[in-house]
């Protein structure tokens, strides 16, 4: 061998030693995962931010992962969005939640407290103050009343009057009523307020927020129909989501809260402005009432549409559920069937 290729030799044999005994690299961080958070703009964005926006960068410091939050005023684009993937978590009513397990992917993982340790609403239908309008003025129907239904997929705005009021009594709003409006929460508020509804559907958590911010508008409307207890908003989450980040974001709602000092003091403060007290652990049997409801609205229709396929179908649909229901929790009191 020549001088040369043995000096390249020597080189190249220097070069690999070096490349051995060289420290390994440090690994490249890895990235941190983001999750989209999902909350209905019941109000304008930039309220519904004042709110919830401290609760995100808590769940943010808690769990290592960066939480981005996505607003949206339909309760139907809330499930859209979670069923692409566009978000992978949500603050969701329970009617949407619903629709989120069936369509989305989804699972209810929590629920929220809004007394001591206690989580429920009621749907109420709302008059003016001074109008004299009763239930059974209502219930008499008679095209005499502008009315204000809630959006389709609410779950006081529409569900609970039409399962506790309406199909009971088989009425059909559209048949009952001068006009009928589906409009959100607070625009029915402020048309029920101003006259332009004689009565309109709402619900308790509403009223509590219009009275605390406005409470001289608050004054001018009257509660004249309350439904029993439902289920309060939950925590849902899409089921591919990675095993330890659920369970990141699980633990931060069932924790959030209950914290000493003045950590605990700061969530407690932030627990009130949303005017929760905390939250609870639950799966999608929570939304059991729900189903009940939904079920016997569409024997309901069924039964107004006299399709006897359809109401065969819907009959089935509303037995079935209340078995699945009654197996589940044997206390509890079914809902009755719709009127025939």
């Amino acid at each position: 061998m020549t001088a040369a290729p043995r000096l390249l030799a020597v080189a190249g044999a220097v070069l690999a030693l070096a490349a051995c005994s060289k420290p390994a690299s440090s690994p490249e961080p890895k990235a941190t995962q983001t999750v989209n958070f999902s909350v209905l703009s019941a109000e304008d964005q930039q309220s519904m931010a004042r709110v919830w926006q401290p609760l995100f960068d808590d769940m943010q410091k808690a769990t290592g992962l960066t939480i981005k939050a996505y607003y949206a005023n339909s309760y139907a684009s809330l499930v859209e969005a979670m069923r692409f993937n566009q978000t992978q978590a949500g603050w969701f009513s329970a009617l949407p939640a619903l629709e989120a397990t069936r369509r989305a992917n989804a699972e209810v993982i929590g629920r929220i407290l809004t007394n001591g340790d206690e989580g429920s609403y009621r749907s109420v239908l709302i008059v003016k103050q001074g109008s004299n309008i009763t239930l059974d003025d209502v219930l008499k129907c008679g095209k005499k009343y502008n009315f204000g239904i809630g959006d389709p997929q609410s779950t006081s705005g529409t569900l609970a009057p039409m399962a506790y009021i309406f199909v009971p009594k088989n009425i059909e709003p559209a048949r009952c009523f001068k006009t009928v409006k589906s409009a959100d929460h607070k625009a029915n508020f402020y048309a029920v307020a101003s006259g332009l509804l004689d009565v309109a559907t709402n619900n308790t958590v509403g009223m509590m927020f219009y009275t605390r911010d406005n409470p001289t508008l608050a004054g001018k409307v009257k509660v004249i129909w309350e439904s029993p207890e439902l289920p309060e908003s939950s925590i849902v989450v899409r089921k591919d989501l990675d095993p330890a980040v659920k369970e990141k974001i699980r633990q931060f709602f069932l924790s959030y809260g209950h914290a000493p000092g003045a950590v605990g003091d700061k969530q407690r403060q932030v627990l009130k402005i949303m005017t929760y007290t905390g939250f609870a652990p639950v799966d999608d049997s929570y939304l059991d009432p729900v189903r009940e409801m939904e079920a016997a609205t569409d024997l309901g229709e069924a039964r107004h549409s006299g399709d006897k396929a359809k109401i065969a179908a819907a009959q089935k649909a509303f037995d079935q559920v209340q078995a699945e229901i009654a197996a589940r929790n044997p206390a509890s009191r079914p809902l009755p069937a719709p009127a025939k």
